[in-house]
C-alpha cells in the first residue's frame, strides 16, 4: 500500500468515526464545515492537482467513493462499482466526403479539400439531401449586444450558409471574434440546422515527422464515432460563386459587403439543393483510460423512480508543473497561469475549479441519502477530464449507465466557491446558464427554489446571453447533456484572478456562500424529483441574459 493511500484511509476513518456518517440529511445537512473538510483534502498538494490520467485523480476518486459507500448510495458505474471507465481515443481519419450542389438544372460536386473542407470528425457514413438552403448573413446571434442575424428564424432541417471572417461593424471587434468561431455549431446544435457552411479561414497544417506522417492524431474523442453528426464545413470562393449563381444577390457583392462589415441580407436560395455524402474511415491509434464516478439514490415512487434528476461536477483539474524554474524565474510548460510572487508553487490545486463543485455534489449525495427521498431517483456523476475537453461527460452522454431519455434535467456545478473577481459586491450573486434554453419550466422551478431559501441568492443571467464573451454554455459538462436535448442549468459564481492559476487554493474559498449555493441546487433537485411530470421541453432558446436578475 502506498503512503498516500495509507494516509487517505486514516483520514477517512477519522472522518467517519467522528460522527459525520450519522449526520442528519436534507438541506440543512449541507454545511460550510463539511465542505471545508472534504475540500481541504481534495485540493491539497497531496493530490498534485488532480490531472486526468494521474494518481492524484485516482486518490480523489477513491475519497469520493468511500464516502458514497458510507452514505449508502448505490453504485451505477461499470461491473457493479462506482467507477465508469472513460475511453479516450486518439483517431486518424481518411475523409472522402463530398457535397453536390444543384442550382436549377446545373450541378457540381465539391470534394474534401477541393472547394470544401470538412471537420476531421464527421460521424457515421451517410448521405442526405438538404432541399432548403438559407443564407443567414453573418450567422451571428448576439441579442445582448443588440445584434442578431438569426432572431425569429426557423432553420430546422435546412442547410444554412453564412459569410464574413471578421464580423459586422455593428459588433465590438473582440466580441465578434469570439462569436465567429462558434457559428456553425450554434446553427446545428441550437437551431437544428441540418448543416452549416461558412467561409474558409487559414488553419495551420499539422507538424510532420520525417516520414511525413502527422505527429498528432486528427482528433481525440470519447464520443461514439458511429453516430450521425450534422456537418459544419467551410468553403472557398468557387463553391460560393456557384451556390449563389442564381440568387437575387451575387456572391461577389455579398463578400465585398461582408469584408467591409456592412449589413447583410437574409434570404432563401430558391431552386438550390445540396446533397451531402459523408464518407470517412477512422483508425484508433491510441486509447487512454480515465474514470467517471457514478452513483444513484433510488426514488420512492414506483413509476417515477425509473426517471432521474442528474447532478454533476467535474473532479479533475490541470495538475502540476514537472519543469524547474529557469534563471528568469519562469517555469516552462506550466499547466496554467503562474501568479506573480508564487513562482515556486508548482501545484495547481483547483480548489474552486472544480473542487468546489466536487464537494457540493458530495454534500448533495449525503443530503438526499440521509434525508427524505424524492419520488424520482437522483443520479450523481463526478465527470473526469472536463479540463481536457468535456471528456467524461461526453462519454457518459454517449455511453450512459442509465437511459438518457429517462433523465429529466441535469444540474451542473462548476466554480461556486468564490465571488466574481473577488468583489465583495458579488457576495450574494450566483450566475445561471442554460436554465431557459431548453425548458422554460425548469427556469421557473429554479427561480421558485431560490425564493424558498432562508436567504435567497441574487440570480444573474449575464453568462446565459448568446453574446457572453466567454461562451460558457458550451464550455462545461452540462453541454454534453444539452446536446442530447436534456434541460440543464449551469451554476457558477464566476471567474476570478486565480482561474487556472497556481493560487486557486482552499484558503480563498467562501465556504458559507458555497453552502448556500449547494442548498439552492438541493432545493431545485428536490422540486424536480417530486414533480409529477418531466419539465416541458419548449426549446425557446436563451431569453434571460445580460441585465436579467432575480
Amino acid at each position: 500500500m502506498s503512503g498516500k493511500r495509507f494516509v487517505l484511509m486514516l483520514a477517512l476513518v477519522a472522518s467517519l468515526s467522528s460522527g459525520a456518517l450519522f449526520a442528519a440529511g436534507g438541506r440543512d445537512s449541507i454545511t460550510p464545515t463539511d465542505l471545508r473538510e472534504w475540500l481541504t483534502y481534495l485540493a491539497s498538494d497531496e493530490l498534485e492537482g488532480r490531472a486526468v490520467y494521474t494518481e492524484g485523480l485516482g486518490l480523489a476518486a477513491g475519497y469520493v467513493q468511500t464516502h458514497l459507500q458510507s452514505w449508502g448510495l448505490s453504485p451505477r458505474g461499470d461491473s457493479g462499482g462506482f467507477l465508469q471507465t472513460v475511453r479516450v481515443r486518439s483517431v486518424k481519419t481518411t475523409n472522402r466526403s463530398s457535397v453536390t450542389v444543384q442550382v436549377g438544372k446545373e450541378s457540381r460536386t465539391f470534394k474534401e479539400g477541393d472547394g470544401i473542407t470538412f471537420p476531421r470528425f464527421i460521424g457515421a457514413k451517410r448521405s442526405f439531401a438538404a432541399t432548403r438552403v438559407e443564407f443567414a448573413g453573418y450567422g451571428v446571434d448576439a441579442p445582448g449586444a443588440r445584434y442578431s442575424d438569426l432572431a425569429g428564424k426557423d432553420y430546422k432541417g435546412a442547410a444554412v450558409v453564412f459569410l464574413g471572417t471578421s464580423g459586422p461593424k455593428a459588433l465590438d471587434t473582440a466580441l465578434a471574434r469570439r462569436l465567429l468561431g462558434g457559428r456553425g455549431r450554434y446553427l446545428t446544435d441550437q437551431m437544428g440546422a441540418a448543416a452549416a457552411i461558412g467561409p474558409a479561414q487559414f488553419t495551420a497544417q499539422p507538424a510532420a515527422e520525417p516520414n511525413g506522417r502527422p505527429v498528432r492524431p486528427d482528433f481525440v474523442t470519447t464520443q461514439r464515432i458511429d453516430q450521425a453528426v450534422s456537418p459544419s464545413v467551410t468553403a472557398n470562393d468557387a463553391f460560393f460563386q456557384f451556390l449563389f449563381s442564381r440568387a437575387s444577390f451575387r456572391y461577389d457583392d455579398l463578400k465585398r459587403r461582408a469584408d467591409a462589415g456592412e449589413s447583410l441580407p437574409g434570404f432563401r436560395l430558391d431552386g438550390v439543393t445540396i446533397t451531402w455524402n459523408l464518407d470517412a474511415d477512422y483508425q484508433v491509434i491510441r486509447t487512454q483510460f480515465t474514470q467517471n464516478i457514478v452513483a444513484v439514490l433510488e426514488g420512492t415512487d414506483p413509476e417515477l423512480k425509473d426517471t432521474y434528476v442528474a447532478v454533476g461536477a467535474h473532479y479533475d483539474h490541470v495538475g502540476y508543473a514537472d519543469t524547474e524554474l529557469g534563471e528568469d524565474q519562469k517555469r516552462p510548460s506550466a499547466p496554467g497561469r503562474v501568479t506573480v510572487g508564487r513562482e515556486s508553487d508548482r501545484i495547481w490545486n483547483g480548489a474552486d475549479d472544480d473542487g468546489s463543485g466536487t464537494v457540493a455534489v458530495m454534500a448533495l449525495a449525503r443530503a438526499f441519502a440521509q434525508g427524505p427521498r424524492p419520488k424520482r431517483s437522483v443520479l450523481f456523476v463526478w465527470h473526469a477530464g472536463e479540463e481536457r475537453g468535456l471528456l467524461g461527460s461526453r462519454y457518459f452522454a454517449d455511453f450512459p449507465t442509465v437511459p438518457m431519455n429517462k433523465i429529466v434535467a441535469q444540474l451542473n456545478i462548476d466554480m461556486i466557491g468564490r465571488n466574481r473577481d473577488d468583489k465583495a459586491s458579488e457576495a450574494n450573486t450566483l450566475y445561471l446558464v442554460g436554465s431557459d434554453r431548453i425548458s422554460s419550466e425548469l427556469h421557473d422551478i429554479n427561480r421558485e427554489a431560490n425564493r424558498g431559501l432562508d436567504q435567497p441568492l441574487t440570480l444573474d443571467y449575464e453568462m446565459n446571453d448568446p453574446a457572453d464573451p466567454e461562451q460558457v454554455y458550451f464550455r462545461s459538462d452540462h453541454y454534453s447533456y444539452a446536446a442530447k436535448g436534456i434541460p440543464v442549468i449551469f451554476f457558477t459564481t464566476g471567474m476570478h484572478q486565480d482561474y487556472h492559476a497556481n493560487t486557486d487554493e482552499v484558503s480563498k474559498i467562501e465556504f458559507p456562500k458555497l453552502a448556500r449555493v449547494t442548498q439552492l441546487v438541493y432545493e431545485t433537485a428536490w422540486r424536480l424529483g417530486n414533480l409529477d411530470h418531466a419539465p416541458a421541453r419548449d426549446f425557446k432558446g436563451p431569453r434571460a441574459g445580460r441585465g436579467t436578475r432575480d
